[in-house]
């Protein structure tokens, strides 16, 4: 008997429900997802930037417009993170052959303080010969970092002569010609990784 009551209890609560669903305007709509709806929407990432790149000039964003570009974070002291970054950024051009003249490497410091235009020019020529090395004020690379939601921080660090190091974002972002983002890869990811990924838009 007791059974039988809390079967007809939770059946008029089912039909309560849908009766409710039915009835009431828009009730199915706020619940289930309108057909051909996106669930994502464009990664607002990157934007407007001023530098100056390894030789000295200075640099916008529309300088590489028409262009596929691989920007990461990083610097020159950097011991292994941004090595590695490069060095799969850089195999990954070779191995594109014809298409990677499409693409352009960069390279944006996060170390102003010692990464000089003179100081990344010897350092981005041991990676690629088309790597561009980006510096400017802290508070340009303050502002062209939290256009790209990059993170980064200086720490202490009593092994280096400057008494510090940086904490930063191991991303590789890859924009579109117009200058929007398109996809993103980290130091970790493969070079075939990379290809492929590339090979997508190219």
């Amino acid at each position: 008997m007791r059974a039988r009551l809390l079967l007809l209890i939770a059946g008029g609560l089912v039909l309560g429900v849908c009766a409710g669903l039915l009835l009431v305007p828009g009730a199915l709509d706020r619940i289930l997802p309108k057909a051909g709806l996106a669930s994502i929407g464009q990664a607002t990432v990157g934007g407007p930037f001023s530098l100056v790149d390894q030789d000295g000039k200075r640099v916008t964003d529309q300088d590489f417009r028409g262009r596929y570009m691989l920007v990461f974070f990083g610097f020159t002291y950097c011991p292994d993170v941004c090595p590695s970054a490069l060095q799969v950024i850089s195999a990954a051009l070779d191995k594109l052959g014809d298409k990677a003249s499409r693409v352009t490497p960069v390279l944006i410091t996060v170390d102003p303080e010692r990464d000089t235009p003179e100081q990344l020019k010897s350092y981005v020529a041991s990676f690629h010969p088309r790597l561009v090395g980006l510096t400017g004020t802290p508070q340009e690379i303050e502002a062209v970092a939290r256009a790209y939601r990059a993170y980064y921080r200086k720490v202490k660090d009593e092994r280096s002569t400057a008494g510090y190091t940086i904490d930063h974002t191991s991303i590789i972002y890859l924009m579109g010609p117009d200058g929007r983002f398109v996809s993103h890869f980290t130091h970790v990811s493969s070079v075939d990784t990379i290809v492929a990924g590339l090979s997508r838009y190219l």
